[in-house]
């Protein structure tokens, strides 16, 4: 896990943050082993900012993969990641580990199912 961290700091350093200047940068890790990166895109109409997980994920998908195996996200105090991107998270890669580092290397460890207990799933939608 220690490469997938490492991406998801070297994705902060492409960060669009002119608003907030709150660098995120994130990397999954896909179930064939390749590391996937993204980062946060601001826009000045906030809400259509997109944040570095759904980034990273959008991309692994658009690039063919569909099994994920973890994700790392890297801010500058350890944020964790917000309610829309836990659903995403939840959606696109069911019960994965998701380490969450900040710019000093303290890194937590959590699950995507201790981000979002009762996930709302396809399995509600039956």
């Amino acid at each position: 896990m220690k490469e997938l961290i490492k991406h998801a700091q070297e994705m902060r350093t492409f960060s669009h943050a002119p608003y907030s200047s709150y660098t995120v940068g994130a990397a999954v890790l896909t179930e064939d082993g390749s590391i996937i990166g993204g980062c946060n895109v601001e826009s000045s109409s906030y809400s259509l900012t997109c944040c570095a997980e759904r980034v990273a994920l959008f991309r692994a998908i658009s690039e063919g993969h569909s099994s994920f195996k973890g994700l790392a996200v890297a801010t500058e105090n350890g944020g964790s990641l917000c309610g829309a991107c836990r659903q995403v998270v939840w959606d696109l890669c069911g019960d994965i580990p998701i380490f969450i580092a900040d710019k000093n290397g303290k890194i937590d460890k959590t699950t995507s199912a201790e981000l979002l207990p009762e996930a709302f799933d396809k399995s509600k939608l039956k």
